[in-house]
């Protein structure tokens, strides 16, 4: 029995097991209630039920195996909670009987994935959770985690989520479609879903050591390759979970073969104009890396042959237009195979003539990691610090860094407050990450704090004192430089703001530091809170409480002629409810107004000097090339190295200034007050005191009650994404109306050419200086329909859930106390117990679980 000093009695584990017990022989009576009920009905509803036994028995059943007598089969599959599929014939299940035990596909996968469980850690951070999205009775859950320091991680209540679900999808099979609402139920036990996942954005310069982080911390030491292999800028690298098998996996997104076209044809045309091009210069060397990556030494010979499908043999699904997916048993395995799709060798020349490099080609590689508990409900991603020239690439980067909820700059410690990249492209993303995308919290990373100066006459003890007074001073200087980046801070406050100082080499090795002091474990903690509020067996078992109160109050005689008294009350508070709303709406709209009227009237007094300062900066030879790229793509240019250069966000930024503040207080991604002022927030229906004054109505209100929560979670998951629309219409609007422009400029060629573009974009702006106005209006409507959409949800679903509950006969709906027990059981469960009565809890499922294993017959270690 591991950890004694949990088990306070054996009272206490016996009372603990006899209830474990209990609730599984009631699983026993209403599943056997069931079957008598649709034997009883007619021949296809007895089929229906048959099916339903042979695809959710695995959930259905109680674990008390022997008691049931049911087969090896059918306890490997209730435990895989997975479908049992067709038994086979008695001959052939002989024929078999000493053969290794055949398991449909989705079973084998979903064994392997619980066999190859490991330790889920507790959570040590207060930090990454949504609020907004955690208001409802299960904001009051704790986090699985800390639930489960002592059972198998997510075994316990990957067994209550199977329960409940094939529960909801019993008792979904029961309700009829003759009435409304019965449709009304069906729908909602349909809709039960868990949240999307939450990405965090990892930014930094090649060699910040961020593979070597990332590896580190979700305990893959050669997941993502390091070291002889030098980093490619323009490839995304997603790390997330593997939930469907125990293998690892990468899958791989190509361009398209009209996209590397035109880059070839673009790389062709800048390198015959710059043939006496500096070979230092950025652009000339990205076109030559590239290149020589994927063609070695051909593309110097000929342009014209580049599309020829010998240069694509090894990746015949670039030509097909589809993703291409590694599977592997191992980590080395599936890094080595991967490499070659994200990075190129620093080793040119040594043994690798004739080897190819796909990466120019790749858009993003997702790589999916087996057992996880780190990436539960979490995505890494690797990203670049400036997008990308190829369209879909920067398209596919500005959608992931907007929905980061959170980003990790990394950096080296040495110089790390003054260290000029790593402050650049948190600069140039904050618009994206800040007012126009979701980001709570900005972690700057120092990396790489084991490494000291003139260390090897010190001692053990003397190098150690070093790092941590080093790491005192780096934290106290990079806050520093943060309160002087008024750019960032824009955007975000001094609280979203953290430092930490890591060292991945200590953590693995722990020779000067201890795991602690490398605060590899506070970026761990940090992500099991993102995992935690995430549980999509608290969201599911939540909305099927609520769903089967009001299936049971409906039934209920009791209410009787206070319905209506109950519903007259509910639509009282629902009206003043949502005039709050409006009004607050409505405030905030007449703010917006007067912010971007200011804004209008500054962009027409400063766009001409905005503009002067833009096209005439620099030498002349120097910048015609450059002005020549921002026209070419639509007013950007992404330097491979170097400031990011945006001639839209320069004529929009008076509005966008004007707006900053106001929007941020309307819209802050890390308020705990919610959006809109807390309107929305505070919007409630009082229900808690009406159950305390009509209890007989209390399975009804109870339902309104997590309709209530669902719907404020569902309405913040929109205000989130619309919220980024609304910002970033603004700098949309001028980049379409400045696109004629620029394709004007885009057509000088030769002598003069400079000058021609610059007055080809002064007279566009000039004759277009009624953008600022447009700009502010499509903000504006946009806004408004943002506003427009949250109201109709608002007062729709509430209106539809108080008719549900109280103005609709329920007579022809099923009896669904038992189910309800069930439930109610389960959700208490998880909605939090002390510590030790949990860890008995966790220990009694661990040892009927394991009694269950054994006689399934199979192995139940992890899977490598």
């Amino acid at each position: 029995m591991s950890n004694p000093q949990n088990l306070q009695s054996a009272q206490i584990l016996v009372q603990t097991m006899a209830e474990l017990a209990a609730l599984q022989q009631q699983q026993v009576v209403v599943y056997r209630r069931h079957l008598e009920d649709l034997q009883a009905q007619t021949e296809q509803q007895t089929r229906v039920l048959q099916n339903f036994l042979a695809q959710f028995g695995a959930a259905a059943i109680p674990p008390h195996l022997d008691r049931l007598k049911l087969s090896s089969e059918d306890q490997r599959c209730r435990f895989c909670g997975c479908r049992m599929g067709a038994r086979p014939p008695a001959g052939e299940e002989e024929q078999n009987s000493n053969q290794e035990p055949v398991i449909p596909f989705q079973c084998k996968q979903e064994y392997e994935e619980a066999a190859g469980l490991v330790q889920v850690l507790p959570s040590t951070s207060d930090t990454g959770k949504r609020k907004s999205d955690l208001e409802s009775d299960a904001s009051r859950l704790q986090s699985p985690a800390k639930r489960q320091r002592l059972s198998m991680p997510g075994f316990a209540e990957a067994i209550i989520f199977s329960d409940v679900k094939s529960i909801m999808t019993f008792v979904h099979s029961r309700l009829n479609d003759q009435d409304k609402l019965s449709a009304f139920l069906k729908k909602k036990i349909s809709d039960l879903e868990i949240d999307k996942r939450e990405l965090v954005g990892v930014f930094g310069k090649t060699g910040a050591g961020k593979s070597s982080l990332i590896n580190a911390i979700i305990k893959e030491k050669n997941l993502l390759p390091s070291g002889s292999v030098n980093a490619c800028t323009s490839v995304m690298i997603k790390v997330e979970a593997n939930t469907c098998s125990s293998k690892y996996e990468a899958e791989i997104e190509f361009i398209t073969k009209e996209e590397w076209r035109d880059e070839l044809w673009s790389f062709r045309q800048f390198l015959d104009n710059n043939k006496n091009q500096e070979k230092e210069d950025d652009d000339y060397h990205d076109a030559v890396e590239k290149l020589s990556a994927l063609y070695g030494e051909d593309w110097k010979k000929s342009f014209e042959n580049l599309m020829d499908r010998k240069y694509f043999k090894e990746i015949p699904e670039f030509l097909q237009s589809r993703q291409k997916i590694l599977t592997c048993e191992s980590v080395n395995e599936l890094s080595a195979k991967f490499v070659k799709y994200t990075r190129s060798d620093s080793k040119q020349g040594e043994g690798n003539e004739g080897k190819k490099w796909f990466w120019p080609l790749v858009k993003c590689v997702t790589v999916r990691v087996p057992n996880n508990p780190f990436l539960q409900h979490v995505t890494l991603v690797d990203l670049p610090g400036n997008g990308d020239c190829n369209k879909s690439r920067d398209q596919m980067w500005k959608g992931i860094v907007g929905d980061c909820s959170t980003v990790w700059i990394v950096t080296e410690i040495n110089r790390a407050a003054s260290e000029k990249e790593a402050w650049e492209i948190l600069e140039s993303v904050s618009s994206l990450i800040g007012n126009g995308g979701e980001c709570q919290q900005i972690h700057f990373i120092c990396n790489k704090c084991d490494v000291l100066d003139d260390s090897d006459d010190l001692s053990s003890a003397d190098i150690h004192d070093r790092i941590v007074k080093r790491n005192l001073q780096a934290k106290d200087g990079v806050r520093k430089a943060f309160n002087k980046r008024s750019k960032i801070k824009k955007h975000f406050t001094d609280d979203s703001f953290k430092v930490f100082t890591v060292s991945s080499k200590e953590f693995l090795k722990g020779k000067h530091l201890s795991p602690e002091e490398t605060e590899i474990t506070k970026l761990q903690g940090f992500l099991q809170e993102l995992n935690d509020c995430h549980s999509e067996t608290v969201n599911y078992v939540s909305g099927a409480y609520g769903i089967l109160s009001l299936i049971q109050g409906a039934n209920s005689r009791g209410v009787g002629d206070k319905k209506g008294r109950i519903c007259a009350k509910l639509e009282r508070i629902t009206i003043l409810q949502l005039d709050n709303v409006r009004k607050e709406m409505e405030k905030t709209s007449l703010a917006f107004e007067k912010c971007l009227a200011d804004g209008v009237e500054k962009s027409k007094r400063s766009y001409g000097e905005k503009l002067k300062n833009f096209l005439y900066q620099g030498r002349n030879s120097g910048f015609c090339g450059v002005l020549k790229q921002v026209v070419e793509n639509g007013g950007v240019y992404k330097p491979k190295n170097g400031k990011l250069i945006n001639l839209n966000m320069k004529l929009a930024s008076c509005l966008t200034d004007s707006i900053g503040e106001e929007f941020k207080k309307t819209f802050l991604n890390d308020s705990e007050c919610g959006a809109f002022n807390g309107v929305i927030k505070t919007f409630s229906l009082n229900t808690d005191s009406l159950i305390e004054k009509y209890k007989n109505a209390e399975l009804q209100l109870r339902f309104l009650k997590t309709e209530e929560e669902k719907m404020k979670a569902k309405l913040n998951r929109i205000i989130r994404k619309q919220k980024k629309r609304v910002y970033s219409s603004l700098t949309e609007t001028i980049e379409n109306i400045m696109e004629e422009g620029y394709k004007k400029a885009a057509e000088f060629r030769g002598e003069g050419m400079l000058y021609c573009m610059r007055e080809t974009i002064k007279n566009h702006v000039h004759s277009k200086k009624d953008m600022f106005e447009q700009a502010k209006n499509t903000m504006l409507e946009k806004l408004h329909d943002l506003t427009e959409n949250i109201r109709e949800i608002l007062e729709k679903t509430t209106k539809e859930s108080i008719k549900c509950s109280f103005k609709t006969d329920g007579s022809l709906l099923p009896d669904v106390s038992t189910e309800l027990d069930m439930v109610k059981k389960h959700y208490d469960q998880l909605a939090g117990t002390p510590d030790d009565e949990v860890s008995l809890t966790g220990f009694a499922d661990w040892v009927e679980t394991a009694e269950a294993w054994s006689q399934t017959g199979f192995p139940r270690g992890s899977a490598d």
